[in-house]
């Protein structure tokens, strides 16, 4: 009886093996760690940059929109212009 322990649990183990062995190995597997790291960091590093030249143009924007408002609030006939022709209402 022990020895058919013994041998389905031999079985078992080379099944594992078999079934690692039949996954198509991935980039992941076949690079150094190292190498993987650095990679890793490196596509990090791009994404914090990207991220970062995104929001300065957002900011940009948003600063030029403000410039452009506050020229636009000192401008007479811009606010003639676009202010409410009902004058009885504040009287």
């Amino acid at each position: 009886m022990k020895k058919k322990k013994q041998a389905a649990v031999h079985n078992n183990r080379n099944h594992r093996a078999d079934a690692q062995e039949d996954k198509p190995a991935t980039l992941k597997d076949l690079i150094n760690p190292e190498v993987f790291n650095k990679l890793k960091a490196q596509a990090d590093g791009m994404k914090a940059d990207e991220a970062k030249r995104k929001e300065d143009v957002r900011k940009a924007t948003e600063e030029a929109r403000k410039a452009e408002q506050k020229r636009l609030e000192n401008d007479f006939e811009h606010l003639l212009n676009n202010s409410s022709s009902d004058w009885k209402k504040y009287k």
